[in-house]
């Protein structure tokens, strides 16, 4: 049976996918997370190599690993032995052949919002790797460029800090789950970025999919 929200998705996607076309993002809509993963597999070829963002769309769907069967080289930050390590690898993830992530919202206007800690993986969207694959529920979809702001910084963020917020106990949204607007040390609403238009055209590629994804 379609649930009323596969189908409201269903109406959804190809729609969000012909606007991020327009905005010069090559951009793709599938109702099943196997057939994305599928189209992901195919836009990376095996001899490249591969780093990623802190994405629970990526780790969760076990892309990593898939790649790196294919034989992509992978540039994976968590295998450091030290903090050094770890900056050095998110480094050379910036001049990666392709750059794995998702993004924390995307407007039904066109406009992908991403907020970041320590800003390596919105630099890597915006500049330095071949290309940027990235894999979208369309829960992250919000109605307007406001709204998807709103859900960037109200939703997505005090989530994810939930998942760190044992390394940043200090951050107001790891003690209440609320936002507080905070200039925390430990805030991870450091760079905020909109993505409106890519350059070059195709670089980006985003791989929507009818499911619930990530946070």
């Amino acid at each position: 049976m379609v649930t009323p929200m596969q189908t409201r998705y269903n109406k959804l996607g190809p729609r969000l996918a012909e606007t991020l076309r327009k905005h010069h993002f090559e951009a793709w809509y599938f109702e099943e997370t196997g057939d994305a993963l599928d189209k992901l597999y195919a836009l990376v070829p095996a001899d490249h190599t591969v780093s990623w963002g802190g994405s629970l769309s990526i780790d969760n769907e076990g892309v990593q690993a898939a790649l790196g069967k294919k034989g992509c080289t992978l540039i994976d930050r968590d295998k450091a032995a030290t903090p050094e390590e770890r900056v050095e690898l998110q480094r050379k993830g910036l001049l990666a052949d392709t750059f794995l992530g998702s993004v924390n919202a995307i407007a039904e206007s066109g406009e992908i919002i991403n907020i970041d800690g320590f800003g390596n993986r919105v630099a890597a969207y915006i500049y330095g790797p071949k290309q940027v694959v990235l894999l979208v529920g369309l829960n992250k979809a919000a109605k307007t460029l406001d709204d998807a702001m709103v859900r960037a910084r109200t939703i997505a963020a005090p989530l994810n800090m939930q998942r760190f917020a044992g390394q940043y106990p200090d951050a107001p949204c790891a003690k209440t789950g609320s936002c507080g607007n905070c200039s925390a040390p430990d805030s991870i609403c450091s760079y905020i970025t909109i993505m409106r238009l890519c350059r070059p055209a195709g670089r980006i590629k985003v791989i929507l999919v009818g499911k619930d994804l990530g946070l």
